[in-house]
């Protein structure tokens, strides 16, 4: 089994970053999974064909998405002279795959993701919120949804305070560190949030 036929089994591009083949193998391990297709061998054989090229694709990327080993073949040296050029690639973050969610909570988690980025990059804050404590109170249990429910309420904190609405942005900031008190990065955020309220005052 060489690189080029572990991104095909599954369904990715050669080349493609550490992120992609995570979520892919994800996706396609649920599709597959023995527990989910208990009668169909095909599905299983497919199962381990994925997964064994899983492997071995985690064996050839580091997490930052850079191929360890190319192939045995010598690689051209770039002349001292010519100009380089760098493209820089912003992955989309991953999903964590919580296995203690059905497929159907998964999916949901997914999907509200999704939306979620939409409605804080169009900064539609309320409905963000809304969407987050639905699925905080439809999946209680999952960590990344709390953080997620966290980040909302700080973002609709910064927002306030930008817009010079202080006593509320202080409620929904506090509510943040609630929410996720654990979570040093977002501390870090509010704690600049309230330093940027007190000179403001």
């Amino acid at each position: 089994m060489n690189l080029a036929d572990c991104y095909r089994l599954l369904g990715l591009r050669s080349g493609s970053s550490f992120a992609e083949v995570k979520a892919s193998y994800r996706r396609l391990a649920r599709r597959y999974h023995p527990d989910v297709n208990p009668q169909d061998q095909k599905a299983k054989d497919k199962f381990i064909e994925v997964t064994a090229a899983y492997k071995f694709l985690l064996s050839a990327l580091d997490p930052d998405g850079v191929t360890k080993a190319v192939s045995a073949q010598p690689q051209p040296q770039a002349q001292p002279s010519s100009p380089v050029t760098v493209k820089v690639v912003r992955q989309s973050p991953t999903i964590e795959y919580n296995p203690n969610l059905s497929m159907v909570e998964q999916q949901l988690k997914e999907t509200s993701y999704q939306q979620l980025q939409q409605l804080l990059k169009s900064q539609r804050f309320p409905r963000a919120i809304a969407l987050v404590e639905g699925l905080s109170q439809r999946i209680p249990q999952d960590p990344e949804i709390r953080q997620w429910q966290a980040i909302t309420y700080q973002r609709w904190g910064r927002h306030l305070v930008n817009e010079k609405q202080l006593e509320k942005a202080r409620i929904y900031l506090k509510k943040a560190l609630r929410t996720d008190p654990h979570n040093r990065s977002l501390w870090a955020e509010v704690e600049q949030d309230f330093r940027r309220m007190e000179r403001i005052f």
